[in-house]
């Protein structure tokens, strides 16, 4: 009898593709179903249409945004199927903040909480006694040259709506655009207030690389809003081990907001073996397999239970508890369809502004109106 053969595509990185390889090997033992991954560059993941990547593979690493455009386009097998409603309420409830829920729309679930991440703080023990707690701490080792912060799109605009959320913002609201003015301007200019201090070249820096220009010099001490990779936390991964801590605050409330990331496991409407594809979803996304070789291969979970799992937050140095406040803070980017045209329009229009040194309240009201022209709540 010839085995089932599935093709999954991820991104590119060992977070990402990694621990895939290593549970699909283990996968292939236990049900006889072989899989073999691809990946695709961290912007592919961010922006490139998911239709698309369903016309070839069977499982799919995707993104929450993409939902709405999704559920238009029929490309995904919805995976809220009869025979896992027990697994299901065992992912709600252990959610660790929204990444179930991410997955949800128009009342159908598209993927399964894989790797769950939000923009969090990354550091240097080596170099700095403690995690800047507020905003200002962040400016005074910006201006000691000491900072770092992805801008590349969509990370301009992730910055923008982190710094908003911690002061209680919520994205999908109307009557002001996008994002009310005078919250805007303010965030804005908060944020140009560090670029000020930082090198250009944090403009062409997606996270992987921010991090990697931490973990391989001396010069960067702190990158205040990143979304969190466990990798780095790990001995051996690069020269130099980082450490990662809730976001600097700017009001007083504590480290809320930030902005959800992570990935979803998702399978193509398109597959000839969806069966097959959906067991393996919920085999790799369950409780037992992400606290185990999930987490063991380098991976980032998505089950809650992993995340409070004391083995694995020892091996990632405290990685899991001490960002856990800022995910579970975190809030949903918008879902609808016409988000990631708004998304990646919006985060250029930024950083062109911070990098031309406009003027807030008019970085605010150009982003407003791409909202208004993308026809984004």
């Amino acid at each position: 009898m010839t085995s089932i053969r599935l093709r999954g595509m991820t991104w590119d990185h060992p977070r990402g593709y990694d621990p895939l390889v290593a549970c699909s090997a283990l996968y292939k033992e236990r049900e006889g179903v072989e899989i073999s991954w691809e990946k695709r560059s961290l912007q592919d993941f961010e922006s490139f249409p998911v239709e698309e990547l369903a016309r070839q593979y069977d499982l799919i690493v995707i993104d929450h945004p993409h939902a709405g455009q999704i559920a238009r386009e029929g490309c995904l097998y919805p995976l809220d199927q009869p025979g896992f409603s027990a697994q299901r309420r065992s992912m709600l409830a252990s959610s660790v903040g929204l990444s179930y829920q991410s997955y949800v729309f128009g009342g159908r679930l598209w993927a399964l909480p894989l790797d769950a991440a939000t923009q969090v703080q990354a550091w240097r023990p080596d170099l700095l006694g403690s995690a800047p707690e507020a905003w200002e701490e962040v400016i005074s080792l910006a201006r000691a040259g000491k900072v770092v912060l992805p801008l590349r799109a969509p990370h301009s605009l992730m910055c923008m709506m982190t710094l908003a959320a911690n002061l209680g913002w919520q994205a999908g609201g109307r009557g002001e655009g996008f994002m009310p003015h005078a919250l805007g301007e303010l965030v804005v200019g908060r944020l140009a207030a560090l670029v000020s201090h930082l090198d250009e070249r944090c403009f062409s820096l997606d996270p992987i690389a921010a991090l990697d220009m931490m973990a391989e010099s001396d010069d960067i001490a702190c990158c205040p809003l990143v979304y969190g990779y466990v990798s780095y936390a790990h001995p051996g991964f690069r020269p130099h081990r980082l450490a990662f801590a809730d976001i600097p605050c700017l009001g007083s409330s504590g480290p809320l907001g930030s902005v959800l990331g992570g990935t979803g496991m998702a399978v193509s409407a398109r597959s000839r073996h969806c069966e097959a594809a959906l067991g393996f979803a919920y085999w790799i996304t369950s409780a037992e397999v992400q606290r185990g070789p999930y987490a063991a291969a380098g991976g980032q979970p998505g089950h809650g239970a992993a995340w409070l799992d004391a083995a694995v937050d020892e091996a990632a140095n405290g990685f899991y508890s001490q960002t856990r406040a800022t995910l579970e803070g975190a809030m949903l980017r918008p879902r609808h369809d016409g988000y990631m045209d708004f998304q990646d329009k919006a985060a250029r229009c930024i950083a062109e502004g911070l990098l031309d040194k406009a003027r807030p309240g008019r970085i605010v009201e150009n982003v407003n109106r791409i909202a208004h022209e993308t026809r984004s709540p």
